[in-house]
């Protein structure tokens, strides 16, 4: 009797041992606040874009640096392609940023930065992707768009932003891969409910201490297609604001015959 017992706890285990290698992961998800972040991720965005944007650095203690940028974007079937170059002021002039911003949750975003200094083109590692873009309080990583299946959705509550009705969402990263890639350990996002976009954001800075506040100050429709004009985003410590960058763009236009070679590396070196 005591054998039969042993063989049972033994069978038991094994089929426990089992479902853990089966599903190794289980993931808590909202499906309310999954079907809202399908809809922002599904959000029309146009094709063939191009505009210009000013890039406005203020430092804790309120000196500016103003820098221009040109910019395009274009889809590659369910891929994005953007491409910007630099050309004000003239210690930045001609420095160009290229990302392919993948479909695929699979395959890593590539990116490539442009130094004219130098004569030299940087690959953007992953391990590297935490870092500030330009000086800026974004990061590369936020120079592409989010995979959703790498991240757990909470819906939290229905509130009015700017007279705007939003839902606030909490966002959770579901690996340490991720954390690590974006610098980011949780973010709570307001959707505009008759667009679908983001227009605030918090992100949780996983070290230092710091929260990243992103502010979308100005949208327009453009062809049809909702866009962010102006946005501000501030790095935080506390209550102390660490810098502030504010985002301008203007002459946004869509379907502009833009062709799939712009968008290579040798192009990018050759600059405007």
């Amino acid at each position: 009797m005591d054998q039969i017992r042993y063989i049972i706890r033994w069978a038991v285990l094994l089929s426990s041992l089992l479902i853990l290698t089966v599903n190794p992961v289980v993931f808590a998800d909202d499906p309310k606040a999954r079907e809202i972040m399908d809809k922002v991720d599904a959000r029309d965005d146009g094709d063939n874009q191009t505009s210009d944007m000013e890039m406005i650095l203020i430092d804790k203690r309120g000196q500016q640096r103003l820098r221009k940028i040109r910019t395009y974007m274009k889809d590659k079937g369910e891929d994005i392609y953007r491409l910007m170059f630099f050309i004000h002021p003239a210690d930045v002039k001609d420095t160009a940023f290229l990302t392919y911003d993948y479909d695929d949750p699979d395959k890593d975003d590539d990116q490539w930065l442009y130094l004219p200094a130098l004569h030299k083109t940087k690959r953007i590692a992953t391990s590297d992707k935490s870092g500030s873009f330009m000086g800026s309080d974004l990061n590369y990583s936020d120079m592409t768009s989010r995979e959703l299946e790498d991240y757990d959705f909470f819906f939290k509550k229905e509130m009015d932003v700017k007279g705007e009705k939003t839902w606030l969402i909490e966002s959770i990263p579901r690996s340490k891969e991720v954390i690590k890639e974006t610098g980011y350990t949780k973010s709570m996002l307001w959707v505009q409910q008759d667009n679908f976009m983001v227009i605030r954001a918090i992100h949780w800075v996983k070290d230092g201490g710091y929260l990243k506040y992103v502010d979308v100050q100005e949208l327009d429709r453009i062809d049809g297609i909702w866009v962010a004009t102006r946005m501000e985003v501030t790095t935080k410590r506390g209550k102390e604001t660490v810098h502030r960058t504010i985002l301008n763009w203007s002459n946004v236009k869509f379907n502009q015959a833009l062709d799939h070679d712009m968008f290579t590396v040798r192009r990018m070196e050759k600059g405007l």
